[in-house]
């Protein structure tokens, strides 16, 4: 009878989050095209989206994340798993540590809340704050993902809506890549959270992408797929 090992959980600062589990399910809506893909994930986290991406077929696995424990964390599970020879993960900025590589398919999911840098228990603040548009991160890299996919390739990655889809597509627009909405759910922010959001922001999306019930608020988040304007069935 096969025994079940027991691979250590990560710290709770790196615990996958509602928008982990909705941008792994979108994964799993395309699996045929992930399998033997090459695949980066910017801002990797526990490691659990790379370990969903090698679990669906992926021939390589490279992760970035700017957090030492992150790095750990995410290395030990994908070793744990038997994913470690066709599995790197880096401490990084950004793109630096993949300069000149292109991937098949690049998924993420970066810190996009709108709001300065604040210290939230049980989070790092790196994973917290997307500057006060919620843009800091988002905007290099979109700018920066057609110099990294694969021809063919694409990336799927979660997305507020409170930041903006048309803000997002108008940069991809200038670099030939096309943005289109895979899934779209609703995730609740907390009280305490949602009193450090940028102030014009909440006025401007509450009752769009922002609904509070009494005590309770949620805000729109889609999990959006990009890639070049002539690429084929993705483009529908």
């Amino acid at each position: 009878m096969s025994v079940l090992r027991e691979i250590p959980v990560a710290p709770s600062a790196l615990r996958p989050s509602e928008y982990t589990a909705a941008l792994i399910h979108a994964l799993h809506l395309d699996m045929e095209s992930i399998r033997n893909a090459h695949a980066l994930e910017m801002g990797s986290g526990s490691g659990v989206v790379l370990a969903a991406l090698a679990h669906l077929g992926a021939a390589s696995l490279c992760g970035i994340d700017v957090e030492h424990d992150a790095v750990a964390a995410g290395t030990l599970l994908l070793q744990d798993l038997g994913h470690g020879p066709r599995s790197q993960i880096h401490r990084g900025d950004m793109w630096q540590p993949v300069a000149g590589r292109r991937f098949d398919l690049i998924a993420a999911n970066l810190p996009h809340f709108a709001m300065e840098d604040h210290e939230i228990p049980g989070r790092h603040t790196t994973w917290s704050a997307g500057g006060p548009d919620g843009r800091r991160l988002l905007d290099p890299f979109l700018s920066g993902l057609r110099d990294h996919l694969a021809e063919g390739g694409r990336a799927v990655l979660t997305h507020n809506g409170f930041v903006g889809l048309d803000a997002s597509r108008d940069v991809l627009v200038s670099h030939g890549l096309t943005l289109r909405v895979v899934k779209s759910v609703m995730v609740s922010i907390d009280q305490d959270k949602l009193a450090l959001m940028t102030p014009s922001v909440l006025r401007e999306e509450e009752g769009k992408s922002i609904h509070r019930y009494g005590p309770y608020a949620f805000a729109e988040m889609h999990v959006v797929e990009i890639a070049a304007e002539d690429r084929g069935s993705h483009a529908r």
